[in-house]
């Protein structure tokens, strides 16, 4: 079994992996419309990559929201490497990072398959139910705590 890495690296050296398992899980997994996935936050975001061996198979992003808030998204695992902790791990390194930068909370809209998820590593759920690339999602966040 190949030990899994973790790397955080601009758009610039992420975009070829990142874009690829976020295809083959939003785009041609779930529906959503292409032009919808790339956007604007993608240049300035942190990307994480995991690696299994010389294979990336999960990939989500950390974008600075100002006033020391930080949002989670494109978190994708490839379907043949879900249910190994590897999402967990992605998670664990973007909250790192986040507290690096010196986040206070982080955001995340997640789908509401996916909260139980994100609750084991302590966010909430805030708000209604609503709809975003036809998937329903809610808000979440996590109050980290203030470094000494």
């Amino acid at each position: 079994m190949n030990s899994l890495e973790i790397f955080i690296k601009p758009w610039t050296q992420a975009s070829q992996e990142a874009f690829r398992i976020r295809k083959a899980v939003f785009i041609d997994e779930q529906g959503v419309p292409e032009e919808m996935e790339l956007d604007e936050f993608d240049a300035a975001a942190h990307h994480v990559l995991a690696l299994l061996g010389n294979h990336c198979v999960g990939t989500a992003r950390l974008v600075d929201s100002g006033l020391q808030s930080f949002q989670i998204g494109r978190m994708a695992v490839l379907a043949n490497f879900r249910g190994q902790g590897i999402g967990l791990e992605i998670l664990k390194a973007l909250i790192d990072r986040a507290k690096s930068l010196g986040a206070s909370t982080l955001i995340l809209h997640a789908q509401v398959s996916a909260i139980p998820f994100y609750e084991k590593l302590g966010f909430l759920a805030q708000g209604p139910m609503y709809q975003e690339a036809g998937i329903p999602h809610r808000n979440m966040m996590l109050i980290l705590p203030k470094s000494i």
